[in-house]
């Protein structure tokens, strides 16, 4: 068996996921961030629409932002 291919496929594998992991973190935090700054109407619908999230998923991730942000040693 060559393992030599599996174990680099392998390794990508992870490199990826941990960067995918990094850019939904990021995505999350600017997406929170912009609705913080300077809310007005029809800021869900634009995060929506850059992200290709739903506002459901939007107003979710503001609830949980809220939630750290009232207890942040958790």
């Amino acid at each position: 068996m060559d393992t030599a291919k599996l174990e680099l496929a392998a390794q990508r594998y992870r490199e990826a996921e941990a960067a995918l992991d990094a850019a939904r973190a990021d995505l999350r935090a600017e997406a929170v961030a912009a609705m913080r700054q300077d809310p007005k109407r029809g800021d869900q619908a634009e995060v929506a629409r850059i992200t290709g999230w739903t506002r459901e998923q939007i107003r979710l991730l503001m609830k949980a932002a809220e939630r750290e942000s009232d207890n942040p040693t958790k």
